[in-house]
């Protein structure tokens, strides 16, 4: 069976070239003409000897996903749902703005986590994407992308990575690593690790394994400040708690290659959203002693949750809330929510499969007690 070149990175590759008989100088020269030229046929690649050519339309291929449809927002956002077979659909999404071109990459076909305020939850967990399925989505889009805007020899229309399409990262590991190298090397997509983003719900041992094999931005899915609320939003919190993922994040704050981490929180009306919860997540991180930053995030409501987004107002007293303890704080700009490509939509016309909305046992939410003002 041919192999698909898009699984490899450099290493992974060279050993493949090294099986073919040939040096590994000749993996470099195939690695940039797949990602750096977006190069598929093998007989374009014009510095590769006549022989390997040969072999390689022999033993290997260059496969990109299948797109299924494409969608552009008004805001210039742009959705590929891509086939990976079986009946899977995952989706990606590309955000331009003036400084940088991001990229939301899925991880899994579905997934399993089952977070109460995500979409891609509801539908299920069907797989884990191979590595060339996640880096082909980075692949098709950084390829389509220079076409479309006329983009000259050197210029990237993608700068920034992150993984928060569908699916939990880190319960993908071995797929995610090397499709992680090859974002990050020089002669395929050369990103800094301080521009690609891992984000997890808290998977603590594969945070710890992150930090050492390949140490990138990291994003946490909070959300609550409380292991009681945490349990019924985000269900894995019940087999890695709070504190643990705070540990966790600490250790791991050792090899990144920022100072913080980034601790992403959905706004959700009359769950999470006050004053009281604020106050607490401030004592959280201060008996934690995390350097962190705070993205606050927009509920994009969807029927199934029957959650809210908090108003408007809310959000901005609890940003200031966190401000004025002397925590970074931002709100996340909800992009692409007319094509269903803000965060926490991407399920789009994948099947509900998990029905999860008539059989999930509601818990009820444990309001926090107001903390102590420091």
């Amino acid at each position: 069976m041919a192999a698909n070149l898009l699984d490899f990175d450099l290493e992974g590759l060279a050993a493949f070239c090294d099986r073919l008989g040939e040096k590994r100088f000749r993996a470099t020269q195939l690695f940039r003409w797949i990602h750096q030229k977006g190069a598929r046929d093998f007989a374009q690649m014009s510095d590769l000897a006549r022989s390997l050519r040969d072999k390689l339309a022999g033993a290997a291929t260059i496969t990109p996903l299948v797109v299924v449809s494409e969608h552009m927002s008004a805001d210039g956002t742009v959705k590929w749902l891509f086939d990976v077979g079986g009946g899977n659909a995952v989706e990606t999404v590309f955000i331009p703005e003036a400084d940088r071109g991001t990229l939301c990459i899925s991880s899994q076909a579905g997934c399993a986590v089952g977070c109460r305020f995500c979409s891609t939850g509801h539908q299920g967990f069907s797989r884990n994407l191979t590595t060339g399925e996640i880096v082909a989505q980075l692949w098709h889009a950084e390829h389509t992308l220079r076409q479309r805007l006329v983009l000259g020899a050197g210029e990237r229309a993608i700068s920034n990575v992150v993984m928060m399409g569908m699916g939990e990262p880190l319960q993908n590991y071995a797929a995610l690593v090397p499709a992680l190298r090859v974002m990050l090397d020089d002669h395929g997509y050369g990103l800094s690790r301080r521009r690609v983003t891992v984000s997890t719900s808290g998977v603590v041992p594969m945070i710890d394994r992150l930090r050492e094999d390949c140490p990138v931005a990291l994003a946490v899915s909070l959300h609550a400040p409380t292991d009681a609320l945490r349990d019924d939003l985000v269900p894995l919190n019940r087999k890695y708690p709070v504190a643990e993922l705070l540990d966790a994040c600490k250790r791991y704050l050792a090899a990144a290659p920022r100072d913080f981490i980034t601790f992403e929180y959905c706004m959700l009306d009359g769950v999470n959203d006050s004053a009281e919860h604020a106050d607490a997540l401030v004592q959280l991180v201060r008996r934690a002693d995390v350097p962190c930053k705070f993205n606050l995030i927009p509920f994009n409501p969807f029927p199934e949750s029957g959650l809210l987004r908090s108003p408007r107002e809310r959000i901005a007293t609890f940003a200031e809330r966190l401000q004025d303890a002397g925590i970074v704080t931002t709100v996340r700009k909800t992009r692409g929510d007319d094509i269903d490509a803000a965060c926490g939509q991407l399920a789009g016309e994948v099947q509900d499969r998990t029905r999860a909305h008539e059989r999930r046992r509601r818990i009820p939410l444990i309001p926090v007690q107001p903390a102590a003002r420091a």
